[in-house]
């Protein structure tokens, strides 16, 4: 035993430490646990600090789905902004389609037109009269 002690000790002290502690933090956690049972911290708190974070909790989820129905709300009319305005694109190239012009480079003048429109600064150039190509004969 004692050549086991002498060539084994400090392997077996250093052991014996390691368990202990592990002991004690085991020990730490089961206590820091709530007890077995599933209710039994419910039932230890007053009842009405429970209707009070039950309320509370409701009007929490009320706010919630209230900016969610708002933001959705904001989505639609965006969505029928768009709309409109791609049917109004639709209409005028329609309506170019119909006088013989190009609806692309129709398109293209609506935007530089709104873009214009938006700025103040831009001027409009009036166009002079040209000859017509052909002879009327």
């Amino acid at each position: 035993v004692g050549s086991v002690l002498s060539s084994y000790g400090w392997y077996m002290l250093l052991a014996v430490v390691a368990v202990y502690l592990l002991v004690q933090k085991v020990s730490r956690s089961l206590a820091a646990r709530p007890s077995g049972r599933p209710g039994a911290a419910e039932a230890a708190e007053e009842p009405d600090v429970v209707v009070r974070r039950q309320e509370a909790l409701a009007a929490a989820r009320l706010r919630m789905q209230e900016e969610l129905n708002a933001q959705a709300e904001r989505y639609k009319e965006k969505q029928r902004q768009l709309e409109e305005e791609r049917r109004r694109q639709k209409i005028a190239m329609w309506e170019s389609m119909q006088e013989g012009k190009s609806y692309k480079g129709n398109l293209k003048l609506n935007q530089r037109e709104v873009e214009s429109g938006a700025s103040a600064s831009a001027v409009p150039k009036s166009k002079p009269n040209k000859k017509p190509l052909r002879g009327g004969g």
